[in-house]
């Protein structure tokens, strides 16, 4: 496999040295760094959910019907994300551009590889700054499958990425049909995880308005709503029995699916046209294909996840530069998690799926 800094020397030294230069910071201006331990062991924490843009991608789509993408400066990655992961006590982060509705896949084949190579060469550069505090995931293009089995096996063997990310829906129709099975299969081939995070509004799901006025209902339902029917059509639809050495990350707690779980688990059985095609119980792909992040944000709410799911299936999870509350602590003072739990979810589960070696 090349080494990212292989892939540095590949692009030039020039291209490679304005690229890092870009995204430089001074590690030695940077607030002290929480440690965090359990048992009076030190742990490493790792955040799978955290996002970034680039400036590089806004040269891309000039002059394209995507020139209008939102790529927002304040999540372009510099000085204030590693000192937020030092205040907050986050060793490794996982980065991955999933947000502001997935753009790119609006894009055609031509500008879609082209917006997702930059963006995994310009995480490839940073996470080569910072091997230490950062890994990347490709935000493959997923509505062309096979383009993206392409893009996800260059960046995890030439770019040294850790994985996919993906959306829920692509223009409506849910990834888990056989059309999309050659990048399926390229993940499970590659031993890689692939992080599912919801576009803002669920707009596969919801009708216009319906999400529309007070409580930011079109993130606060939107997200988790996407993110419970990416899920269950992946269990349903028979995607996690085509390919049983896939493993799934969703974002925002799973979702709803893991909160309802019961009347998901018999409706496969009790109801003739429900025309399931998975081969075990809901509840078993939950607790080995299936993981979910820690943004829950109660003790009950944490509690009950990993009831459900097993402290194998839970991994920590920031949505990172959002306002969202940290769960860190809320895994440490949990009073219905073991220490050996607590080191699972804070890091642990993420560095055995990720083969990060701390």
């Amino acid at each position: 496999m090349a080494s990212r800094r292989a892939f540095l020397k590949s692009i030039g030294c020039a291209a490679g040295g304005a690229l890092l230069a870009k995204h430089s910071l001074d590690a030695r201006a940077q607030p002290p760094r929480r440690e965090i331990s359990i048992g009076g062991r030190r742990i490493t924490t790792v955040d799978i959910h955290a996002h970034c843009a680039f400036p590089e991608l806004r040269d891309v789509v000039a002059g394209t019907p995507l020139a209008d993408a939102p790529i927002p400066e304040w999540q372009f990655l510099g000085p204030n994300r590693l000192e937020q992961m030092n205040e907050r006590g986050i060793d490794i982060q996982v980065l991955s551009m999933t947000i502001s509705g997935h753009w790119w896949y609006a894009a055609d084949r031509a500008l879609a590889e082209r917006i997702v190579r930059v963006a995994d060469e310009a995480l490839a550069a940073w996470v080569e700054q910072h091997p230490d505090r950062f890994v990347a995931v490709s935000s493959v293009a997923l509505p062309y499958p096979e383009l993206a089995a392409e893009q996800l096996e260059y960046a995890v063997t030439e770019l040294g990425a850790r994985g996919a990310a993906v959306g829920g829906q692509v223009e409506g129709e849910y990834p888990s049909s056989e059309r999309f099975d050659p990048f399926w299969a390229k993940a499970e081939e590659l031993g890689v995880p692939v992080f599912m995070h919801p576009a803002l509004g669920a707009p596969n799901i919801v009708v216009d308005g319906a999400l529309a006025g007070r409580g930011g209902l079109f993130n606060v339902v939107g997200g988790p709503l996407e993110t419970t029917l990416f899920l269950t059509h992946m269990i349903v639809d028979g995607t996690l029995d085509r390919f049983p050495g896939l493993r799934i990350v969703g974002a925002h707690g799973g979702g709803y699916l893991p909160s309802y779980l019961g009347r998901t688990e018999v409706a496969c059985a009790r109801f003739e046209n429900s025309e399931c095609l998975n081969t075990r119980l809901p509840s078993e792909y939950l607790r080995s294909q299936i993981f979910a992040d820690s943004m829950v944000f109660s003790e009950e709410g944490l509690r009950h996840l990993v009831a459900e799911m097993g402290a194998t299936q839970v991994v920590y999870g920031t949505d990172m530069p959002f306002p969202w509350p940290d769960t860190l602590d809320l895994i440490l003072d949990s009073p219905s998690l073991s220490d050996t739990d607590k080191a699972a979810i804070a890091g642990g589960n993420l560095l055995r799926l990720l083969g990060i070696d701390a």
